[in-house]
Order: C-alpha cells, then structure tokens, then sequence
C-alpha cells in the first residue's frame, strides 16, 4: 500500500492506495477517530459489487451503516438527487456525530461530498473512488457539488475528506470506456505538472491499457501526490490550482450542450485537451511536435479529439456560463510544451472560434 498526505494543517488526511482495502474500511474509520452511524452512499452499478464488502467492514467496526442509493450517471448529479439524499439521512437520524462515506465514482463522490459540506452545516465524510477518474482526481483535493442545467458543478463547496481510500482492485470491474476515459485525467497530470509521467504513458501505453496492477499503483500514487502538491499551495483554487482545469473549459462546455449524455467526463476532457494543445501552439507555447504527440498518446488510448459539432453561438453561451469566467475573460489553461503550463486570457466567443 501506498500512502500520501495532503498537509491542510487541521484538515489534513490520508490517501491510501493499494490492493484489498475496502475489507479495511472499518479499521480506517476507527483509526481516523470518526464514530456513530456511516451513511454509504452509492450507485445501482457500484453498490452490488461492493456495498457489501465496505458495510460488513464498517458494522464489523461497531459503526452502524446505512446504504443510500442514487441513480448511475452525471445527468443525475443534481438537486433533485442531492435532495433525496437529505430526506434518507434525515429520516435514518444522521447526525452532527456521524459520518458518509461516497462509494464509487465522480459523480457519487462530488455528490455525497456536498451533502457531507451541507448536512447539518457539515458532518465529516470519506472517499471510496471505484473508478480511475475518481482515484486520481476527483476523490483528491476537496471539490464538492452538483451540476446545474446551465453549467456543470455551478453549485458546491471546497469541503476536504477525512480520508481517502484508492482501492485497485475495483478497477477491474470499470467498463472499457469508463477505465480509458480515466485515463485522460493522468494524461492531463503529465501535460502540464510532469514530463516525465507523460513520457512514462507514452513508453507504457499498452501495459496501462492491459490494467496491470503494479503500474497502476504507480501512476494513481503519482497523480495524487502531483494534486496533493498543488492542492496544499491553493486549497481554493485562487491561484495554482487553476492548472488542473487543463482540457476542463471546453470540456466542460461539451458536457453541458449533450445534455451529460453524450460524453463521459474525461472523453470530455480529452477533447478539451486536444483543443488546447492546438490553442497552446497557436499561441507559440509549444511546438506543433508537442501537440501530435499529446493527440497522438489520447488516440492511442481510445479517447477522442475531435469536437463534436457545436453551433458556435451555443458554445460562446456555455463557456459564458463557465465559473471560472471574470467580467467576460477566461483564463484558459495552456500547455507550455509537455510538462509546463501558461494561462491565456481570452473572451468565450474567440475561445468558440479557436476550436
């Protein structure tokens, strides 16, 4: 097993990431000093595989758990779903003593998250990422929320968890596609915090595609420890942690216009990028060569890169709609060759147009 810290002085925690520890999560809570009733919030995908396994960990314990289910998929991280999710913990008596635990992926853990940060004004939580986007980013560094149907996670909280546990084994479960598109999310790591982890993906493409376990570790292990580097310096996104957004603008904005149907998260992403490698270039912050070998790797990892096709009009709308967006200006997320970063100041309709 493998551990990093994230140093948040009283909020600081834990991310451990090995093989077998949802059997342990009983003897993680106890360790990390949270007692009473564990909420356990999870999916119809998820919960069947592995609600069982962390709930007997947890009664096992002398926690006494609860499983409250949401329906699978981002069009229902919501405030409709989130507004159920208070009705189950008001109705089984969760309390200020209490806990949740977010078992499965993005959508669960930014759900499960923001009713953890909203509850009672805040009741502590835990992360179970099942899926690889999850591990590597969205379980790490505190983001919290829903999404609205003008943009998405328009609505949230920074809210840290108490403790993170990146169990390897549940991703052998993951769909083909929900597994690649995890995958862009530590492209994203290497292009613009670390070239020698881009290089890495690039030599060891096909043993990454083949899920080997020890790789895995390693790679999880270095994304966390690349977040838990900017996540210490700008907790709040004010500054450094903007970088993280790399690919995400556009993203994000594709997204949104499919309704959350159409993209999953990171294929989102991947396009995003491959948009903002050919930005980055425009802009003379890296060479034509560094962008082909960033689409380049994406291909080769199944992801797309091409945008869909987007009225124009509609894409400068959603981009306009985007959090990040100051009195009609983005900064937008360079990549400044593979490795380096750059911020471009630029109005959502040329943002439209560059793509």
């Amino acid at each position: 097993m493998r551990t990093v810290s994230i140093q948040l002085g009283s909020r600081s925690y834990d991310i451990r990431i090995g093989s077998a520890l949802l059997s342990g999560t009983g003897a993680a809570c106890s360790a990390r000093g949270l007692a009473g009733r564990a909420a356990v919030i999870s999916n119809p995908t998820v919960a069947p595989l592995y609600a069982g396994t962390v709930v007997a960990s947890l009664a096992a314990a002398g926690f006494a758990p609860l499983l409250i289910e949401i329906p699978d998929g981002e069009e229902f991280k919501t405030a409709a779903t989130l507004d159920d999710v208070y009705d189950r913990l008001i109705e089984a008596g969760v309390d200020r003593h209490d806990f949740i635990v977010a078992l499965g992926g993005g959508v669960v853990g930014d759900l499960a998250g923001f009713a953890a940060a909203t509850y009672l004004r805040g009741i502590p939580f835990v992360q179970i990422p099942t899926t690889l986007l999850a591990q590597v980013d969205s379980s790490v560094g505190g983001k919290t929320g829903i999404d609205h149907p003008r943009g998405k996670n328009l609505i949230g909280a920074f809210y840290q968890p108490s403790l993170v546990l990146a169990d390897l084994d549940t991703l052998r479960t993951l769909s083909e596609r929900h597994y690649r598109a995890g995958l862009a999310e530590v492209v994203k790591y290497g292009m613009v915090l670390d070239r020698g982890l881009f290089e890495r993906l690039e030599a060891e493409t096909e043993l990454l595609l083949r899920r080997d376990t020890a790789l895995l570790g390693e790679v999880v292990a270095c994304c966390c420890r690349l977040k838990a580097w900017v996540v210490e310096q700008d907790e709040h996104e004010s500054g450094l942690r903007a970088v993280l957004n790399y690919g995400h603008t556009l993203g994000h904005a594709f997204e949104t216009l499919g309704g959350y149907r159409n993209l999953v998260h990171g294929e989102a992403v991947a396009i995003g990028m491959a948009c903002a490698a050919e930005i980055s270039r425009a802009a003379g912050f890296c060479t034509a060569g560094e962008r082909d070998r960033l689409v380049g790797l994406l291909e080769r990892l199944g992801l797309p890169v091409t945008p869909p096709k987007t009225a124009t009009d509609l894409l400068t709308a959603a981009l306009a709609g985007d959090k990040k967006n100051r009195a009609g200006t983005l900064s937008y997320i360079c990549n400044r060759g593979i490795g380096g970063h750059a911020v471009l100041k630029i109005t959502p309709a040329d943002l439209a147009a560059a793509c």
